[in-house]
């Protein structure tokens, strides 16, 4: 029997792991607006669902920063309160096991979520409450997932070592890494070392947002300086992958070790560092060796989903069913979360999954 076709129905029911993954910029636009209105927040430019999602897509698509950082002001600022907090993590939950995902790691800035007086605790337990409803719910319904929390602090901020506590004092309880958001340039992501030496004492993995707007020197740093195991984008890591010629001296060592790219198609076009999709490296890193693997990043404001992400390299790189199985493993084996965990959900969800879809089941 052929193999099941590389289409979107099929796509949805292959199992998918995501990586990176902004709890801030994946709700739904109903959840917005009844967030607005419980907390009496009157900012939003759209009082309708599709007509809100609308204006999101459309802002983040813009071309504009200031309006695409806009949209993500509207978010936060309807989560100011553990409830919708926990709320927001419920559904985020639901959405990805319903998109056939079975292992997330979902990320967000806890100090974001405090300006309306909550603590940082407030913030994390929240999520973690959230998450935990939601994967229970999910598989109730048939749709078992995984959900890791990494915890960003924010690059231009000075409350990294805070987060960083947050990081060891909840890694038992669902809090797999920290990760360093915001503003690439001016902010070195060694520039609190205290945070740093905080996270090597307790063994606590990492992940750093490099190499998306910025090029190779900030993917340097990100690995020597803030010891990143992965790089949140990394796709930068492309200046140095010419289509004919040899690597340069960072690209072959990132490639030699497998430092995993947590690469967003859609939103690194959206954002305008590539200018379409056929224009994105992923395809040609992905056959150069790297260790790809394919993300969502923000799914409000680039309307996108796991699966749609998915199809869409597929459809634009003639993908097989071999390159969606071997991106989808690497990224589970890049989890931060227990490895029994992970070697479980590989040898009892996704391996099984892909040999029936090969085989046509």
């Amino acid at each position: 029997m052929p193999a099941a076709p590389l289409d979107v129905e099929t796509l949805a029911r292959a199992p998918k792991v995501l990586l990176h993954d902004h709890l801030d910029g994946g709700l739904r636009p109903q959840t917005v607006l009844e967030l607005a209105e419980e907390a009496g927040y009157r900012q939003l430019p759209a009082d309708e669902p599709a007509a809100l999602g609308r204006w999101f897509r459309e802002s983040a698509d813009s071309g504009s920063l200031v309006r695409y950082l806009e949209t993500f002001a509207h978010t936060v600022g309807v989560m100011q309160r553990p409830e919708a907090v926990q709320r927001v993590a419920r559904e985020c939950a639901l959405d990805l096991a319903a998109d056939g995902v079975v292992y997330a790691e979902v990320r967000m800035a806890p100090e974001l979520l405090a300006a309306g007086g909550m603590s940082l605790d407030d913030v994390v337990e929240a999520m973690l409450d959230g998450y935990a409803q939601g994967t229970r719910e999910a598989a109730a319904a048939g749709h078992p997932i995984v959900v890791g929390t990494l915890l960003c602090a924010m690059r231009q901020a000075d409350r990294w070592v805070e987060v960083a506590e947050q990081v060891v004092r909840h890694r038992d309880a669902g809090v797999v890494g920290f990760d360093l958001a915001g503003p690439e340039d001016g902010f070195p992501p060694d520039r609190i070392p205290a945070a740093i030496e905080l996270l090597d004492r307790a063994e606590a993995h990492r992940t750093i947002h490099a190499g998306e707007a910025a090029g190779i020197a900030s993917i340097r740093a990100a690995l020597d300086g803030a010891g990143a195991e992965r790089l949140g984008h990394g796709v930068r890591i492309a200046d140095e992958v010419p289509v004919d010629g040899p690597l340069g001296e960072l690209a072959e060592r990132v490639r030699d070790e497998q430092v995993v790219l947590e690469v967003a198609p859609s939103s690194n076009v959206q954002t305008g560092a590539y200018p379409s999709l056929a224009g994105h490296p992923v395809d040609r890193l992905h056959r150069a060796g790297f260790a790809v693997t394919l993300n969502t990043d923000n799914r409000l404001m680039s309307g996108v989903s796991a699966t749609s992400e998915v199809t869409d390299v597929v459809r634009a790189f003639g993908w097989t069913w071999d390159d969606v199985q071997t991106v989808t493993e690497r990224a589970l084996r890049a989890g931060f979360a227990d490895d029994a965990v992970r070697a479980r959900i590989a040898t009892e969800v996704v391996r099984p999954a892909y040999d029936a879809l090969r085989a046509g089941r």
